[in-house]
């Protein structure tokens, strides 16, 4: 059974740094895909970032480019992201998928498996 695990979630204010952490089991990590996406109130989900496990190929969305970073630790299964400079507008469960592979489109449509997300909200 697939299983996907985010943690890392909180309050921080404007400007601040926040590490999410992606946990995955059930499948051979290195064969696919993990994606970050996110939901604001009111808001569509949003793909922001992915990481092809297999040859570390990544992918952003313009609107968190250059400010987060994805990462993974393929011996521990874990999948990073790294998000600095973040502002209000970052406020938003965000969640960790798992597909086959990573493309720039970051659609949800592409992704099998979902964990049930964390809460980050960025506010001073």
């Amino acid at each position: 059974e697939v299983q996907l695990v985010e943690s890392g979630g909180g309050l921080v204010q404007p400007g601040g740094s926040l590490r999410l952490s992606c946990a995955a089991s059930g499948f051979t990590f290195d064969d696919y895909a993990i994606a970050w996406f996110r939901r604001a109130p009111g808001m569509p989900r949003e793909g922001i970032s992915c990481i092809s496990n297999g040859d570390r190929s990544t992918h952003y969305a313009n609107s968190v480019k250059g400010r987060f970073t994805i990462s993974s630790d393929n011996a521990k299964n874990l999948v990073f992201l790294q998000m600095n400079s973040v502002k209000p507008e970052d406020t938003a469960v965000y969640y960790c998928a798992s597909g086959p592979l990573c493309s720039e489109l970051l659609l949800s449509d592409e992704y099998d498996d979902w964990g049930k997300g964390t809460q980050v909200t960025v506010s001073s």
